[in-house]
């Protein structure tokens, strides 16, 4: 088991990961609660339905179609994905939290001649910290934790992760146990690590986005 190996394909999956989500999901959550554009309810109603579409229901088409991408067998299916939207929840959760922020920063900025883009950077995503950290925390745990993906498209041991790893402890017909206790409490170490540092704007984020309306 190269430990090593597997925890630098893990970072390198779980680090775009974080950047695409938090970024995406905040452009959305931005539009949906900050802005005025035709069929708004109607894209949000679309945004959420996709939280009730079972992943089994989606998988041999999205595999086909990242297959005749050329690319099976690389992180690319693994990342992508953050990067258009960030996942209903989280498009959800930054919306929740946009529209709480009062109305009157983005008329007040708007007569100072800002943009919405100046305003988004500015003026937003300072007061959207909780909420950010919130998306980076759980995009964390599940990429950390995603055995199934990676299984599905990733072949080469070399570019395995290390909850791939852990499955290769266990044979058909022995297993090391000790060995598979040890690495899996590892493997806990860094999401209580990150909750440890990062529980005040968490609980605040989940607190402050269940708080407000809209």
């Amino acid at each position: 088991m190269d430990l090593k190996t597997y925890l630098v394909n893990t970072f390198l999956i779980i680090i775009p990961c974080i950047i695409g989500n938090v970024f995406t999901s905040c452009l959305c959550g931005y539009a949906f609660g900050r802005l005025n554009f035709k069929y708004k309810n109607m894209w949000f109603a679309m945004v959420i339905a996709t939280m009730m579409l079972p992943g089994a229901v989606t998988l041999i088409p999205t595999f086909m179609m990242w297959n005749k991408l050329g690319f099976v067998n690389s992180f690319v299916p693994l990342i992508a994905p953050a990067f258009f939207g960030g996942g209903g929840f989280n498009v959800f959760l930054m919306r929740q939290f946009f529209a709480g922020i009062p109305k009157e920063l983005d008329e007040a900025a708007i007569l100072d001649g800002a943009t919405h883009w100046q305003i988004f950077y500015k003026i937003m995503l300072p007061l959207v910290k909780p909420a950010m950290m919130v998306v980076g925390f759980f995009t964390f745990m599940n990429t950390w934790n995603d055995f199934f993906g990676p299984l599905i498209y990733l072949n080469d041991p070399s570019k395995q992760t290390l909850a791939l790893g852990l499955l290769q402890l266990k044979g058909q017909f022995s297993s090391q146990w000790n060995i598979m206790m040890a690495a899996s409490t590892l493997m806990t170490i860094p999401a209580l690590v990150l909750f440890f540092f990062g529980q005040k704007y968490f609980i605040q984020g989940i607190s402050l986005t269940s708080g407000s309306k809209g």
